[in-house]
């Protein structure tokens, strides 16, 4: 010890530091207590291959993700060239290669149906909300579009519940 730290000084910082590990230690416990499993973040992540999912234009497919449905629509020309009229920017559709896809959460915007496909749009037997291929709504009490789940995108390969560029575009257009 030095001249000019005496004994009590000493006791003291020793606390104060011996009591800044343990808060420090408390913390990062909680934080790992806090946080998901590894098997639960895995659960979170469903894969859906384009190239393999035998999608028929015009038609959509339904697949699970957490528990939900996800639409998915590979979309003809006439349904591009109806989205263009309406004004929608690119970015409200996923384009991989040549293919244009309606990527969305199943469930109505309104009350949390799930709208079944009607031939040329998505249409909620509810309370007769319409949401056309590309996900907006367009008659009915819905007050938003589909809402797009996070995705990534590698290849063909769709990852559900990872964010990437490209959702992250389709979210932003939707705003």
């Amino acid at each position: 010890m030095s001249n000019e730290t005496n004994r009590r000084d000493f006791l003291g910082m020793s606390f104060a530091a011996v009591a800044a590990v343990g808060g420090v230690a408390s913390l990062v416990g909680m934080k790992q207590a806090w946080d998901p499993l590894p098997s639960v973040l895995a659960a979170g992540f469903t894969t859906i291959d384009l190239a393999k999912a035998e999608l028929k234009p015009g038609e959509p497919k339904t697949f699970k993700w957490r528990g939900k449905p996800i639409f998915v629509l590979e979309m003809t020309k006439e349904q591009i060239a109806e989205a263009d009229k309406e004004g929608l920017p690119k970015e409200y559709h996923l384009n991989i290669g040549d293919k244009t896809y309606t990527v969305v959460i199943g469930i109505c915007t309104h009350l949390g149906c799930i709208p079944a496909w009607k031939g040329v749009k998505w249409k909620c037997a509810c309370h007769g909300g319409e949401f056309n291929p590309s996900g907006k709504q367009v008659f009915g009490p819905p007050p938003k579009p589909f809402v797009v789940p996070p995705f990534s995108v590698e290849g063909s390969v769709l990852t559900l519940g990872n964010t990437g560029p490209q959702s992250k575009a389709m979210i932003d257009a939707r705003a």
